[in-house]
């Protein structure tokens, strides 16, 4: 071997030595006898350290069942009290009270091991405490003894300390309590929705009898409803809760005949009973009724907690004007309710009236009706979504075409001069779905204006504006509007409002375009104060007012084309000769079944709803008939409420002018020559090709009314039945269904004259 192969194997040598030497020293460092030893000595200190907080931590003398013992207070606008209530509803009984089928019920919803567990599930508390280091909130995991631990002895708190008090008192109690006793107080204590406190309240509260009296099904429900109350109140929640609730029922059962506590024989004979609807506060009657539980639902949608809030202590500011609220009730006496005689017409006992008055300027809710009033009506009608919102939606494609700066089929950007194809049933051109709606009556308006086409609610405009800006875009502009898109199937009925929309809903979306196109969200609470400990802690609120969602240009424009619907559309008779200025839009949906108007001042928008149904079951029903008249429409009986009511709530003011940044629109007199027509003049008829009637004027077919040069009616008459479009058809003007007809009124579609036999989706 040479030196260089000497000196190469010495390096190498070295080399090796020192990558020995290396892990050597890590070996060193990590055993698996340090680190054996090590993972004891944690388990010894956590041992240790629980044995240390089992001997410190005492099951308390005395439960925290009487705390936070007080009234809730409601307050009016103007500091006077509106109404108190809210102490604990709470009466403990005895668990031989209860059916042993029913304990069963609890114990198979929430912990089928309570009978031989030691009353700690040490793997869900655990994941309970990881999520809560994480702010992830209330967890579950917890045994039926650990909850009543949490109910009777502790806090709500989602803090480590509480958990770790929780389990070692858990421990302690089921070492102390029989099962019997432990299930007898979880039930006494736990919280279940409405205000009741244990299971006694509970089956008052929803079932109206006392506990002992409970089903197996009832029984299941209540246990459901404690995982969620404020989610799963059958009569509170939305269409997604019912769903969620309903499968945690069935799965109460199963587990109760996994558990063989129910036969086959007795789970398969189990179905769903609807629970009670909920009784109103002590002393609470009327409108106050509604008005609280909208309150109440809007606290919680903003994070506080049910529980917390029915055990007391909160002071609640609202919107409510009481002059106000008391004008809109007289309003509706005068206007509507004055004039029905259920004994007389079955029909009148089968309309009902719900109204929401908004502030544009601050968003709050001002007055609010919601019915005839527990117990006589328990849904308040102002905040329902399940009626059709009709033609009051079609301001809102005018404002989606101007805000997406959309073109006509001809490549002409639509504004309130435009000219569109007016004729009865013409096909939509550009849809993805076969459309052809017919007009109100059936009446041809061959070339009109969108501002004629929106004075006389014309379906065949806005049908094909819903296609030429594109219905995606539609619903994109109605959601940033307020509107709840999971109403909406983009389908091209949706141009004539098929989708189910609440008066307060569309209070806040025609609030918008009086508010210049910044987003007014209605707020019924405007200040909320929880006093814990003589400490009080104020509830932040959500600021009614948002972000501009509109261009100003395009929410004026909208509000004055609006001003037309009132001074020379479907609205007219009943709101054009007031002293206030006013904007606003009427609606009518299919076969008669509900009838709209919502108007706004500068200073004031109010949207009124009058809704068929049944008191048998609560369906949807016509109001043909209604007050001794033919057919209902949006100008009649919610506009007169509406004009009744503005009149009374401006004090004897004008309200102003409305302050608009537009050139165009019935506010303002058009000065250029109309745009050229929307559509191609090639554009075929289902009845034939377009009449050859001037610009702006209904062409009038045999049989039909003859019409004004301003493109109105002069006396509409009852239309013969035709078949039903595609897609079920649209508004017949200010109507939506399934045959033709539209709401008929003192022009095209309107209000103040008589309706068509059959309706079809659509609005005036």
């Amino acid at each position: 071997m040479g030196r260089a192969e000497a000196r190469r194997a010495q390096q190498g040598s070295a080399r090796r030595a020192k990558t020995k030497q290396k892990k050597s020293g890590i070996r060193r460092l990590f055993t698996w006898k340090k680190i054996l030893g090590t993972f004891l000595g944690v388990c010894l200190l956590g041992m240790a350290a629980f044995i240390g907080l089992y001997l410190y931590v005492d099951i308390p003398a005395k439960g925290n069942e009487d705390a936070g013992k007080q009234a809730n207070v409601f307050k009016y606008a103007n500091g006077k009290v509106f109404a108190r209530g809210g102490k604990l509803n709470r009466e403990a009984i005895s668990l031989s009270q209860i059916d042993t089928k029913v304990q069963h019920a609890f114990v198979a919803a929430e912990n089928k091991s309570f009978y031989h567990d030691s009353g700690v599930d040490l793997w869900g508390t655990a994941r309970g405490i990881l999520n809560t280091l994480m702010g992830h909130g209330k967890q579950g995991g917890s045994t039926i003894t650990q909850q009543y631990v949490k109910n009777y002895y502790l806090s709500d708190e989602q803090t480590v300390s509480r958990k770790l008090q929780e389990i070692v008192i858990s421990l302690k109690v089921d070492d102390k309590l029989s099962k019997s006793q432990i299930l007898e107080g979880y039930l006494n204590t736990s919280y279940y929705g409405r205000g009741a406190y244990g299971i006694q309240a509970a089956a008052q509260a929803y079932y109206r009898k006392d506990a002992e009296k409970l089903t197996v099904t009832e029984g299941a429900y209540l246990a459901s409803l404690l995982q969620a109350p404020s989610q799963y109140d059958w009569q509170a929640a939305t269409a997604t809760g019912r769903k969620l609730v309903k499968q945690r029922w069935a799965y109460t059962l199963n587990n109760m005949a996994e558990m063989h506590w129910l036969s086959p024989d007795e789970r398969a004979r189990q179905h769903f009973e609807k629970p009670k609807p909920p009784k109103p506060m002590p002393g609470v009657t009327g409108q106050k009724a509604y008005i609280l539980e909208a309150a109440k639902q809007e606290l919680f949608a903003q994070g506080v907690d049910p529980k917390r809030f029915d055990a007391g202590g909160w002071t609640v500011t609202l919107g409510i004007d009481p002059d106000k609220q008391k004008a809109l009730e007289k309003s509706v006496q005068r206007k509507f309710t004055g004039d029905l005689d259920p004994a007389k017409r079955k029909v009148d006992g089968d309309a009902q009236l719900g109204a929401a008055s908004v502030d544009p300027r601050t968003g709050h809710i001002v007055a609010m009706y919601g019915g005839a009033g527990y117990p006589k009506h328990y849904r308040n009608n102002a905040t329902r979504s399940d009626y059709q919102a009709a033609s009051t939606f079609k301001p809102l494609i005018l404002a989606s075409a101007m805000q997406n700066s959309a073109q006509t089929q001809d490549g002409v950007q639509i504004t309130p001069n435009t000219i569109y194809d007016g004729s009865n049933r013409r096909p939509v051109v550009g849809g993805t779905i076969p459309f052809a709606p017919p007009n109100e009556d059936e009446h041809d308006y061959d070339k009109i204006t969108v501002q004629t086409a929106t004075n006389n609610s014309v379906n065949a405009v806005f049908a094909q504006m819903g296609a030429d800006v594109g219905l995606d875009n539609v619903k994109k502009t109605a959601v940033s509007l307020g509107m709840d898109g999971s109403k909406m199937d983009v389908k091209p009925a949706m141009t004539l409002g098929a989708m189910g929309a609440s008066p307060l809903q569309m209070a806040g979306a025609y609030a918008t375009l009086d508010n210049h196109g910044v987003k007014v969200t209605p707020t019924m609470v405007t200040k909320a104060v929880h006093s814990v400990d003589g400490v009080e802690h104020e509830l932040k609120i959500k600021d009614p007012i948002g972000q501009q969602v509109l261009e100003r240009r395009t929410a004026d424009t909208v509000t004055s084309v609006l001003t037309g619907v009132v001074n020379d559309g479907t609205a007219s008779e009943a709101v054009k000769n007031t002293a206030y200025k006013a904007a606003g839009k009427t609606g009518t949906s299919d076969d008669d079944k509900s009838a709209w108007f919502v108007g706004y001042t500068p200073k004031l928008v109010t949207a009124v709803g009058m809704f068929g149904e049944s008191p048998n079951g609560g369906a949807q029903v016509t109001l043909k008939g209604t007050g001794g008249g033919g057919r209902v429409n949006g100008g009649g009986y919610p506009a007169k409420v509406w004009a009744d009511y503005t009149q009374t709530a401006l004090g004897g003011s004008t309200g102003g002018d409305f302050d608009l940044e537009t050139d165009m629109g019935a506010a303002v007199p058009p000065t250029t020559t109309p745009s050229p027509t929307a559509t191609p003049s090639t554009t075929p008829s289902p009845t034939g090709s377009p009449s050859s009637t001037p610009s702006g004027t209904p062409s009038s077919p045999s049989g039909r009314p003859s019409h004004t040069p301003s493109g109105r009616p002069s006396s509409p008459t009852t239309p013969s039945d035709t078949a039903s479009p595609p897609d079920g058809g649209v508004d017949g003007g200010d109507t939506t269904g399934t045959t033709s007809g539209v709401d008929g009124g003192t022009g095209g579609n309107g209000n103040g004259g008589t309706k068509g036999a059959n309706s079809m989706p659509g609005f005036n």
